[in-house]
């Protein structure tokens, strides 16, 4: 907020507001006027705003009306459009004689066009391009670890063959993202984001995302964080993700030059701050190790149970 200013529905003001009406001052008389000049052009601003939107969405305006609230306050301040300036004239008050106008409309757009940030106006003959329908995800609901690592070892194998790791530390890394598939990242219906190795959404992802409560480390301290995953449609797509997010990104060059062991491969992972938690290297060490790991496995390679895609 722009230091000297107050809003209609600041408490505080109103208090300060009502106490020098009742006074019958003309600080308050002209501090009343301009808030109400406030309040009039702020509904100005939303009603062009609904009168220019093409569609009534529903979304969120929470910023929309903070935007326009702002606006509307640096639009009336000091000589205003001239409506506050009628109103301490009805009410008793003294009236500036550069003011003594009724409204100007062309005043209020000229300083609209000061305030407010410019944009295309769209051509109205112009085609509408229709928005591109977001796939529909496909739900993973393993039955328990053994299910979760007989579904992923396929695309597992596919993503070690393009990185040129072994496939058990991709299968790993998946299984301790996802506590063998129990805590998979889901949205708020509890669909699935097929996100098995939670990698984040920043600003160069423009896809789908899912907002969780996740667990980071800061300086060896664990801590509860909210933020926002990449979503797929499917598992496919999320492992095909995955091999891209570390191929394109230089501090994992280590990691994609190929010919490293299941462990390397987690070391390397670990150094270049895949994760925050500095024992990451070696849990995923630790789940290649583990009985069940390693009986399923030997399965899967052996050919004793074909692994069910999903």
């Amino acid at each position: 907020m722009i230091p000297g200013t107050s809003v209609y529905n600041d408490f505080k003001g109103l208090n300060e507001l009502e106490a020098g009406a009742r006074e019958r001052t003309p600080e308050a008389t002209r501090e009343a006027a301009r808030q109400f000049e406030a309040l009039f052009v702020q509904m100005m601003l939303k009603s062009m705003r609904e009168a220019g939107s093409e569609f009534a969405e529903d979304r969120d305006t929470t910023y929309e009306e903070m935007f326009d609230q702002q606006i509307a306050l640096e639009l009336t301040r000091e000589k205003g459009l001239g409506l506050a300036e009628m109103l301490v004239r009805q009410l008793g008050g003294t009236m500036s004689p550069e003011s003594a106008l009724p409204i100007d409309q062309s005043r209020l757009r000229e300083r609209m066009d000061e305030r407010l940030p410019s944009s295309p106006v769209p051509d109205a003959d112009a085609a509408t391009p229709a928005a591109s329908p977001v796939p529909e995800r496909r739900d993973f609901r393993p039955d328990g670890p053994e299910s979760f690592l007989r579904k992923i070892w396929p695309m597992a194998e596919q993503a070690a063959k393009q990185l040129g790791v072994d496939v058990r530390a991709i299968a790993a890394q998946a299984a301790l993202e996802t506590g063998w598939g129990q805590r998979l990242i889901r949205d708020a219906e509890g669909i699935s984001g097929n996100n098995l190795f939670g990698i984040k959404a920043d600003g160069r992802w423009d896809g789908e995302r899912v907002s969780i409560s996740t667990l980071e480390y800061d300086n060896g301290v664990a801590k509860r964080e909210h933020a926002e995953f990449r979503a797929y449609p499917d598992l496919e797509s999320g492992f095909e993700d995955y091999v891209n997010f570390l191929r394109e990104n230089p501090r994992y060059s280590d990691a994609t030059r190929g010919n490293l062991s299941a462990s390397d491969y987690a070391l390397s992972l670990q150094t270049a701050g895949y994760a925050t938690d500095p024992k990451y290297a070696s849990k995923i060490s630790n789940i290649m190790d583990s009985p069940r790991f390693s009986r399923v496995v030997d399965d899967l390679k052996t050919g004793s149970e074909s692994p069910t895609r999903l």
